[in-house]
């Protein structure tokens, strides 16, 4: 009996190496670097590539890395049943048009799902929190602001007896957004939505991943945690 093949390592075709790859990717996505910037800090290190490497790396790995990071904590996280969510909306403007970036945090603030919709009506709405529903389960309560859209569409999802609102309440994802806007400015804003998309879902979850609260605990429990994050990252993939 044959034993099942191993499918190829998506590194397979590169002359450079995963673990540079990984750095690259790591760089742009998390940090608000340029393609030159980056280009630049690697040259330092004595790694000539050119930007456009960066950009093309982060396109073709960025979605895979996030994709492999979400499959691991979703498998730790299904079973957590007392969840409270906390949803929101902001603006993006993309050549000129007004559409919505639509985040979901957790309470302790790990984004769950990001999307981009042109606009936010409960059909938006819906959509958004049917994607998170499906791919996260089920949550005891559900914070949101004042959008009439929210009860609009747990009403047909028939749970809006979890919805919560208060004039606070909400931080939490509020406060989410911030590293978003931040790494966007670096990229002078974005010019399609499909990129926006891909984007925000990779650097949601690449976040996730390194997010330490370092405030919450002691230097030692934050090292020894970093460095687990970090081991875990240059293995993804392999």
């Amino acid at each position: 009996m044959s034993r099942p093949r191993k499918p190829d390592s998506p590194f397979k075709r590169f002359n450079s190496s995963p673990e540079v790859i990984r750095l690259v990717v790591l760089m742009y996505v998390r940090f608000p670097l340029s393609l030159r910037n980056v280009e630049d800090l690697l040259f330092e290190r004595g790694i000539d590539i050119c930007h456009e490497t960066v950009r093309f790396w982060w396109n073709r790995f960025g979605p895979m890395f996030a994709a492999d990071i979400r499959r691991q904590r979703a498998s730790r996280m299904r079973g957590f049943r007392h969840w409270k969510w906390h949803l929101d909306e902001v603006y993006e403007k993309i050549n000129g048009e007004m559409h919505y970036l639509w985040r979901a945090v957790d309470q302790e603030g790990e984004v769950l799902e990001s999307y981009v919709t042109k606009t936010r009506d409960k059909d938006a709405a819906l959509r958004f929190m049917k994607k998170t529903l499906k791919r996260h389960g089920k949550a005891e309560a559900i914070v949101t602001d004042g959008l009439k859209s929210y009860p609009a569409a747990m009403q047909v999802l028939g749970n809006q007896d979890k919805q919560e609102v208060g004039r606070w309440a909400n931080n939490r994802v509020e406060n989410s957004h911030l590293p978003f806007r931040r790494r966007e400015r670096a990229m002078l804003r974005f010019r399609q939505m499909k990129s926006l998309q891909k984007f925000a879902s990779v650097h949601a979850n690449i976040h996730n991943h390194f997010s330490q609260e370092r405030h919450l605990v002691d230097r030692q429990t934050y090292k020894a945690a970093r460095s687990a994050a970090l081991a875990e990252w240059q293995n993804l993939m392999t």
